[in-house]
């Protein structure tokens, strides 16, 4: 969708009138009642690092087998049902959602450690010509707004496109992802403490790969924030591999 239309559209039909989920009419919030409590929060058993619903509040296969390089990692809802319904129109023409969004980080976060500054995961410029918007700047840029921290603009830039992801396993996306992101602004990271937004975690790859960039170029932490992140669900193939 270009940006005229998307624009159109927003006038039209603008935010806080009708529930993004079912329609009905609001006045006044972007969630009616009766949908808000189909949102299932991440506010409860997760794992510490990845910061993934789990079934116990410990740390997952995954990051007992192989601690991603991001220190820690947070999002607002679990990305299944409403949730993923609610993102999914964020990222096809419902940009205003970004500030529904945001004040759901923001609360996701509120328990983190210091950070200094805010960076979004890029979109090659292709991607993000033909969507109108990059999402995760969108959000990045409300949060920093929201917490009063430096939102900085293109510090990372994506090198590369790397196709639809979502039918890769974890290992797949970090071979596809392997050296696309590199920072441009080296000296705006440098001996900071980064809180990467972006708007879904699924397998923490791309996160990964974000996180190791921004330590090469000098950052000293990097932490992630997203709008939801996808369950743990321990598959009996998942062991633990020597550090």
């Amino acid at each position: 969708m270009n940006v005229f239309l998307k624009e159109v559209l927003d006038a039209l039909f603008p935010k806080d009138f009708t529930c993004d989920i079912c329609g009905r009419e609001t006045f006044g919030t972007n969630i009616c009642d009766d949908c808000a409590k189909t949102l299932i929060f991440n506010d409860k058993d997760k794992c510490p690092v990845c910061g993934r619903k789990t079934v116990r509040s410990e740390f997952c296969i995954e990051c007992k087998a192989k601690p991603p390089t991001y220190k820690m990692a947070a999002s607002a809802f679990v990305y299944e049902g409403s949730a993923a319904y609610l993102i999914k129109k964020f990222k096809n023409g419902g940009s205003y959602l970004k500030d529904y969004l945001a004040d759901r980080i923001c609360k996701a976060v509120k328990d983190f450690p210091e950070y200094d500054c805010i960076v979004c995961v890029p979109m090659t410029r292709r991607s993000k010509s033909r969507r109108g918007y990059n999402q995760s700047e969108l959000l990045a840029k409300a949060v920093a707004a929201r917490v009063g921290k430096p939102y900085i603009k293109g510090a990372v830039e994506k090198r590369k496109e790397t196709g639809e992801q979502k039918e890769l396993t974890r290992k797949e996306r970090s071979k596809n992802l392997a050296g696309c992101f590199r920072v441009v602004k080296r000296d705006a990271v440098k001996g900071k403490r980064v809180l990467v937004v972006d708007d879904i975690l699924t397998t923490g790859a791309t996160a990964d790969e974000m996180a190791k960039a921004l330590l090469k170029a000098g950052a000293t932490a990097v932490y992630l924030a997203t709008a939801a992140s996808v369950e743990y669900k321990f598959n009996g193939k998942d062991k633990p591999r020597a550090k």
